[in-house]
């Protein structure tokens, strides 16, 4: 699933040729009774967490979640898109540009006020965050779940993907597999606040960086640890699946 930089950067892309713009076509292919309309006018472009929220006058959201498989493209009216059409599942036009959402599992539209991401834990790519209450969240959930799973959970604390999971903890030399149990609260609020610094570091930028040399152990297997020298590993992880890498030696 996409970090929360990733769909902070999007949105900054998509801000400036979409806000206070009036919409001149629209095909949304999104469940239930809500509906955008030509002439709407784009009242915010903003991401909340991992979900791309735009916001019509009218007081209505299409709201994205990219997941794996999606991605938002910008263009200018008449420009070549690069991705098939059949795979558009949101496209919005306004008289320079079309933004196109492609792939994307989860489309919706629904009213700006309803609860649908009252879920979502405070967002680490915001400034200010309130460290106090991600780890109130953190202390009532499972405490058998490993760190690295806890790490994802956008309840607890929205932006963490898989990459940020593993440079996380990484550069605070916490195993991926220690339950939380074992995670003391120190740890825990140094965590969350490395997460937060990398995501706010890489606003704004797509060649994400963690470390002076890119990525500390994301991708890495086999090559060597920047801080140690011992071979980084790696290993289908969690109830998902998803990959985890770690230096079994610093990370111990």
């Amino acid at each position: 699933m996409p970090e929360g930089d990733t769909l902070f950067n999007t949105a900054l892309t998509l801000r400036p040729a979409l806000l206070g713009e009036s919409l001149t076509a629209i095909n949304v292919r999104a469940r239930g009774i809500y509906r955008l309309r030509v002439g709407d006018t784009v009242r915010s472009v903003e991401a909340v967490g991992k979900f791309l929220e735009i916001v019509v006058e009218r007081g209505l959201a299409l709201r994205t979640h990219l997941h794996m498989t999606g991605v938002w493209h910008l263009y200018e009216q008449g420009e070549r898109w690069r991705r098939p059409r059949h795979l558009a599942r949101a496209v919005l036009e306004t008289e320079s540009h079309v933004a196109v959402c492609f792939a994307a599992p989860t489309v919706e539209i629904g009213p700006e006020a309803d609860d649908r991401l009252a879920h979502l834990g405070p967002d680490l790519c915001l400034p200010d965050v309130d460290f106090d209450a991600v780890l109130k969240r953190v202390a009532s959930s499972d405490q058998t779940v490993q760190i690295a799973e806890v790490l994802l959970d956008q309840r607890l604390a929205a932006g963490i993907g898989n990459v940020y999971k593993n440079e996380v903890l990484w550069a605070c030399e916490t195993s991926p597999f220690r339950p939380l149990a074992d995670v003391d609260e120190p740890t825990r609020r140094h965590l969350y606040e490395t997460a937060a610094a990398q995501l706010q570091a890489n606003l704004g930028r797509w060649k994400r960086q963690t470390h002076p040399k890119g990525l500390a152990v994301y991708n890495r297997a086999g090559q060597g640890c920047h801080r140690c020298l011992h071979q980084i590993r790696t290993v289908e992880h969690g109830v998902i699946g998803r990959r985890t890498w770690w230096c079994p030696t610093c990370q111990s």
